[in-house]
């Protein structure tokens, strides 16, 4: 099958540092090609890939410095429009920014949807363009837009050797992904505080987080039982997931899937979260993490996570999130869409 892959240029493919939507997209487009079929990858020429990549701006825009990231998009959604007929079938990966040109298109076509969606502006968006195919990374994520064309969930997977396992807990609990009133690291510094076990924090820091960083978490750091790594690659991932006796994921917000659990349990490490979004269909309460919806319940979880399995969690991610199954669930929306709706080019004058 020709198979057309279409990512953000926010960030490389894979990222350099953090990403969770463009380390998806790298991984299904591998395994894809390690499938046997012929891909193409729209994606930013920092990118690195074993698909024939189209470098549709020259460096991921976040590290470039760029301030407009719309004009580079424009760019790539024309190449992709061109291109459309040398596809089978063409998988978004751009939020909706594509929907009006997708909807004139006649080769068959689907788009993940990798953000929130708890947005009031989405609901009359999804209303009009209810005849685009979308997938959902949860079930959860469907929940605000009922109306928009559900064709399937696919959970993501990750490569079974990108992380290792490590069988024996670590001294300390990790957080790992954003500084930002959703993510809510300050109930990590809570949790940790109370338990009086160490917190290694590795995360980024956005433009648009910066003053809540500054005012809110910044004197949090001051703890002594507190580090702040900052962000890190994924070269770094495995020892610092792995070393850790739990992952906090204290969440504030639906998440829409929460990438950094499965790859913990890559690593053996359980995971205790808090009740939002797609948590409860990725984490098996009492095996491989707990689920929470008090500060004093997270407390009491993270006391008695060397209870779990680490071999069990890694068994878990083995059999439910690794990138085999993600690519053969999207192997079989893409045929579905192409026998429903025989490849051609784009349309001419449609409205």
């Amino acid at each position: 099958m020709k198979i057309a892959q279409v990512a953000p240029l926010t960030e490389a493919v894979p990222p350099h540092l953090y990403g969770g939507t463009e380390r998806v997209v790298a991984f299904l487009t591998d395994e894809l090609v390690r499938c046997g079929h012929d891909v193409t990858l729209f994606a930013s020429g920092d990118s690195r890939t074993s698909a024939h990549l189209v470098a549709s701006w020259p460096r991921a825009l976040r590290l470039d410095g760029a301030c407009d990231g719309l004009s580079p998009h424009i760019l790539m959604l024309e190449e992709v429009l061109h291109r459309a007929s040398d596809f089978d079938v063409i998988h978004f990966h751009i939020a909706q920014f594509h929907f009006p040109s997708a909807r004139r298109l006649a080769v068959p076509h689907v788009t993940t949807l990798h953000g929130r969606l708890d947005i009031a502006q989405f609901a009359p968006l999804y209303r009009e363009f209810n005849d685009i195919p979308v997938v959902s990374i949860s079930d959860a994520q469907r929940d605000p837009i009922p109306e928009a064309r559900w064709v399937a969930t696919v959970h993501h997977g990750l490569p079974e050797n990108l992380l290792a396992f490590h069988p024996e807990p670590g001294r300390y609990l990790a957080f790992i992904g954003r500084i930002s009133p959703e993510k809510r690291v300050d109930r990590a510094i809570e949790i940790a505080t109370a338990c009086g076990v160490p917190l290694k924090i590795a995360a980024k820091v956005d433009p648009a987080d910066r003053t809540y960083f500054e005012n809110e978490i910044r004197h949090l750091l001051d703890n002594p039982l507190v580090e702040f790594i900052g962000e890190i690659g994924e070269s770094q991932k495995a020892a610092f997931l792995g070393g850790a006796s739990a992952l906090l994921f204290p969440i504030d917000w639906p998440e829409p899937f929460g990438l950094v659990m499965i790859e913990a349990l890559a690593c053996g490490t359980p995971v205790v979260a808090f009740r939002g979004g797609s948590v409860v269909e990725v984490i098996d309460e009492g095996v491989t993490g707990f689920v929470v919806d008090r500060m004093a319940d997270a407390i009491e979880a993270t006391r008695n996570v060397q209870r779990l399995s680490r071999q069990q969690c890694r068994a878990t991610f083995e059999r439910r999130f690794n990138v085999t199954r993600m690519a053969a669930d999207y192997v079989a929306v893409y045929e579905r869409l192409v026998a429903e709706r025989p490849h051609s080019a784009l349309l001419s004058g449609a409205a």
